[in-house]
């Protein structure tokens, strides 16, 4: 899966013959899992066509700030597209767009987004080979640099004048692959290793029925899309759940009993970085587990249960590098409990559920958590969607591994 998939990108179209190849680099932006919108100078307009790049990207293209010829149209929002975008990339940059964001320069709705961006900007110039030398043009492009903007190096070949030299825009495929070779490299996990346990245990009693739980490995799975997208080797252990993953940095493995995921967790965890265990692991288990179906009967059942191991307070034992992240579902005396389960599992982390918050727990699409780090330190969250709970904790994670 490539590191795009999932990214809003924001893609600048300016008036210049290249302005053709802004159609492949959406099809290929859309192809690597991305959403795409298209916003050109009102000049580009005559080098492609807003239809073409509104069907490609499958989203409206904006040029203008407002439809002069429709009064009740609504204004398209600079601000808005800024904060949308993940990234934005200008491709083609012409040298009269370089040159106007070099200096601040803001005469349509692109430039206003620019001014706007929160978000790395790359820029692929294109343009012919005296102009790209111009030493105006260099200093803009070095300009633009010293303003954290990225610079996507023209080829070198045959030019729309017919002199022969460097100016004209990468290609669409060396752009794609410029920008997740960058963004890879800048990936605050890259090159770590991070093992996380995701959903219920079932302990058998018979060859038919189990004792489990209601988690559905959601808050587990997104954890682990999070580690991946950060740029981590990511291990997922999980018990019984319809969830799916396709990462291609994720190696998922499967497992059914608390003895499974016990053994899978220690197998890996000596090589582990950043260890999350989010399983709701079943706290009993059947002593003796029948080797055929029980029969009901008229009278009562009784099944002695013993405790499971305690998969979390094992590796807290043995951790000596390793970041070590717990949860605790608490429903009474929810922060002294997790506080409690901090210290005696020798965590440096502990997500804190509860189950008395609405919105939040198992099969839910949200949650509502509070994070307590080892100097019992709180940090409460509003209710959020998984996959946003999983950047906050993984927020919290980076600033304590790299404060």
């Amino acid at each position: 899966m490539s590191v795009l998939s999932g990214k809003n990108i924001l893609l600048g179209v300016t008036a210049g013959i290249a302005a053709y190849k802004s159609t492949y680099l959406v099809r290929f932006f859309i192809k690597a899992g991305a959403n795409v919108k298209v916003i050109m100078t009102p000049a580009a307009k005559d080098f492609v066509t807003p239809l073409s790049l509104s069907t490609l990207s499958k989203n409206p293209v904006s040029s203008t700030f407002y439809d002069k010829e429709d009064e009740n149209e609504l204004w398209n929002n600079h601000v808005d597209l800024a904060l949308w975008a993940d990234l934005m990339i200008i491709a083609p940059a012409t040298a009269n767009t370089i040159s106007k964001m070099a200096n601040g320069t803001c005469d349509n709705l692109l430039l206003a987004t620019y001014l706007s961006a929160k978000s790395t900007v790359y820029f692929a110039p294109a343009m012919d080979l005296d102009m790209y030398q111009h030493s105006t043009t260099r200093q803009n492009i070095e300009k633009l640099q010293s303003f954290d903007n990225v610079f996507i190096p023209p080829g070198s070949g045959q030019l729309a004048s017919g002199l022969v030299g460097e100016g004209r825009m990468a290609e669409p495929e060396e752009i794609i692959e410029f920008i997740e070779k960058n963004i890879n490299s800048t990936l605050p996990l890259k090159n770590k290793k991070v093992l996380i346990t995701a959903g219920p245990t079932y302990e058998e009693i018979d060859p038919v029925r189990f004792i489990g739980n209601h988690s559905s490995g959601k808050m587990g799975f997104a954890l682990a899309e999070q580690a991946a997208s950060l740029g981590a080797e990511v291990t997922l252990i999980t018990g019984p759940t319809y969830e799916q993953t396709n990462h291609s940095s994720i190696q998922r493995i499967d497992i059914l009993s608390a003895r499974n995921m016990y053994e899978s967790c220690h197998q890996f965890f000596k090589e582990t970085d950043i260890a999350i265990f989010s399983a709701a692991v079943a706290d009993f288990s059947p002593k003796e587990v029948s080797s055929q179906k029980i029969k009901k009967k008229d009278s009562s059942l009784s099944i002695e249960l013993i405790p499971t191991i305690d998969i979390l307070a094992s590796v807290g034992e043995i951790k000596e590098k390793q970041f070590l992240v717990g949860f605790a579902l608490e429903t009474n005396n929810e922060l002294s409990n997790a506080i409690d389960k901090l210290n005696r599992k020798n965590l440096d982390l502990i997500v804190l559920n509860s189950l008395n918050d609405q919105g939040a727990g198992f099969k839910s699409e949200t949650n509502k958590v509070t994070l307590i780090d080892k100097e019992e330190k709180v940090n409460s969250f509003e209710l959020k969607t998984k996959p946003e709970v999983a950047k906050d904790i993984f927020n919290e994670i980076i600033k304590k591994l790299y404060a």
